[in-house]
């Protein structure tokens, strides 16, 4: 909550938020507000059908979540395996539904289309990450240590970026498996 407005989009948080924190500044450029665009309504349909795109990835993101969560043996294992199939079959019907034939092909595209975004500068923000560097790593962080994750680092442009996100930022508090 915002001056007790429910906020749910990260990108409407964002803004109030920044708002709130320079009231008299100028919020952002064209250019940050087109890759932030880009992010909210490209880039996050096309994590789900590449997070869960076979079951053994569906499984390894739910194993990190019932692994740190506070769950009972039973629990654990219900969560993981029913969550892990359910969220297969919905990333089939997300891909289906953004047009999407090859997930990791279309993960491969968005992370060198950032990258060329960057026109060789360090961050779109130039020397400091800007809100639309923080909202592509905010969505790329969660996927960063899953099969895809590393995929996407190892067949594309983007490790780059990532690490110094990651310097700039902090890494992530994630137990790497």
């Amino acid at each position: 909550m915002v001056d007790g407005d429910q906020m749910v989009d990260s990108s409407d948080l964002i803004d109030k938020l920044t708002k709130k924190i320079h009231p008299d500044g100028q919020l952002e450029g064209d250019e940050e507000k087109k890759w932030r665009g880009w992010v909210d309504n490209h880039l996050v349909h096309i994590l789900s059908p590449n997070i869960y795109r076979s079951t053994s990835e569906a499984l390894e993101s739910f194993d990190y979540i019932t692994t740190h969560g506070n769950f009972s043996f039973t629990e654990r294992l219900t969560a993981k395996y029913a969550g892990a199939m359910a969220m297969y079959f919905v990333s089939k019907k997300l891909k289906k539904k953004h047009n999407i034939t090859d997930e990791r092909a279309a993960l491969y595209e968005a992370a060198e289309t950032w990258v060329d975004a960057l026109k060789g500068r360090e961050f779109l923000g130039g020397a400091k990450p800007n809100l639309a560097d923080l909202a592509v790593y905010g969505v790329l962080r969660p996927i960063r240590y899953l099969k895809s994750g590393r995929d996407m680092v190892e067949h594309t442009r983007i490790g780059d970026w990532y690490t110094r996100m990651e310097n700039a930022v902090g890494v992530s508090s994630k137990i790497r498996a």
